[in-house]
């Protein structure tokens, strides 16, 4: 799974927040009526590949030696930052993992692993889950950086929106991305 572009620019003063203009290749968010929007779950990504193999997604800041078993994806350029995949088992989540995964029989696809070890447990589950994104809830949000900002803003419970192309790009905005 590639890093998902953020859909407004990050400021270049402070780049915790963005600004009105709209990352170049996302401007398909606002235009294309097919673009379904889901909410973004606040844990860490886990993916269960074809072979039944569970891997944890990991960032590997540059001149840092990346984990045994560490299948790198890509390298953003602003940060540095390598992202990819190492298996579930030595990374920080297994045990919440092995926790969350019980009996049940899961597809292959990516996850979000929440509960109360996760992120300070912002999802305020009792328990670790695994919320699969290809079953996150569908929401009717607003296509334009004032509505977006005032919806997400009103909705203190989402950490934020996922935008879903049908060729299968994405694209994401966090309420943490408004000053």
């Amino acid at each position: 799974m590639k890093k998902i572009p953020t859909v407004f620019v990050r400021n270049k003063a402070d780049r915790r927040f963005v600004t009105r203009q709209v990352t170049p290749g996302c401007e398909w968010v606002f235009s294309d009526p097919h673009v379904i929007a889901t909410r973004k779950y606040d844990g860490t990504c886990v993916m269960l590949d074809e072979h039944g193999d569970w891997w944890a997604r990991r960032e590997v800041r540059p001149g840092k030696n990346p984990p045994p078993h560490y299948v790198p994806l890509s390298v953003d350029e602003t940060t540095g930052k390598t992202m990819g995949w190492e298996p579930i088992g030595q990374s920080a989540f297994a045990k919440f993992h092995a926790e969350a995964l019980g009996n049940e029989q899961r597809r292959a696809g990516t996850y979000e692993l929440v509960g109360p070890k996760i992120n300070g447990n912002p999802e305020s589950t009792e328990a670790h889950e695994l919320v699969s994104h290809h079953d996150a809830e569908t929401l009717d949000a607003p296509r334009d950086l004032d509505g977006l900002r005032d919806w997400l803003l009103a909705h203190p419970q989402f950490e934020g929106i996922v935008w879903h192309h049908p060729d299968g790009r994405m694209a994401k905005l966090k309420r943490r991305d408004f000053a």
